[in-house]
């Protein structure tokens, strides 16, 4: 793996949990519709988005539930709890500032 490939993962990864967590904010919302959703902003494959929503379910951040699909089997939809707002918010915060920081600071480099 090149190191550009190795950044751009790294990346990748410190930004799932906000979408996720930002795209289930929104709407309730099925495991593969949120993995389009997710491939909006980032190229993500399946196997990457499902361990990031059980892991969510199991700290307590969201609830699911089943409902009937017309076009084929049951789906699980996600729904995001209060304490997933709560640490919704957090991690919108921790972004916000962190890409602030690091705009200013590229910006500052560029126009030298």
């Amino acid at each position: 793996m090149k190191v550009s490939d190795w950044m751009h993962t790294q990346f990748k990864k410190g930004v799932l949990e906000l979408l996720v967590l930002s795209i289930v904010n929104e709407k309730d919302i099925y495991g593969y519709e949120l993995v389009l959703e997710v491939r909006k902003a980032v190229d993500v494959n399946e196997g990457t988005i499902y361990p990031i929503l059980k892991r969510l379910t199991n700290e307590g951040y969201f609830e699911t539930y089943l409902e009937e699909s017309k076009e084929g089997p049951t789906r699980k939809y996600y729904h995001i709890t209060a304490k997933g707002k709560k640490r919704h918010e957090e991690v919108l915060k921790e972004w916000l500032t962190f890409s602030l920081s690091i705009n200013k600071f590229m910006n500052e480099r560029v126009s030298k």
